[in-house]
């Protein structure tokens, strides 16, 4: 996934993060801008995982969104 297109995309790509990462807040997504290692830091915040763990639910969520129309309309 191209996270420039992820972080010029990221209020539409939001709700999809926090349909996965429920306990993100709206104020913490707008601060994570798009940024994906600011991303994986609060994944494993919030959720007490270790680094690994948070990239690899990252990479999971990456592949199953890899075709969502946010993307399509904006490449």
């Amino acid at each position: 996934m191209n996270w420039n297109q992820v972080e010029g995309n990221w209020k539409q790509v939001q709700g999809k993060v926090k349909e996965t990462w429920g306990r993100l807040t709206d104020d913490e997504l707008d601060k994570i801008a798009g940024k994906r290692d600011m991303l994986v830091g609060h994944i494993q915040a919030k959720y007490g995982i270790v680094q690994e763990e948070a990239e690899k639910q990252l990479g999971e969520w990456e592949k199953a969104h890899e075709n969502d129309d946010w993307k399509k309309a904006h490449p």
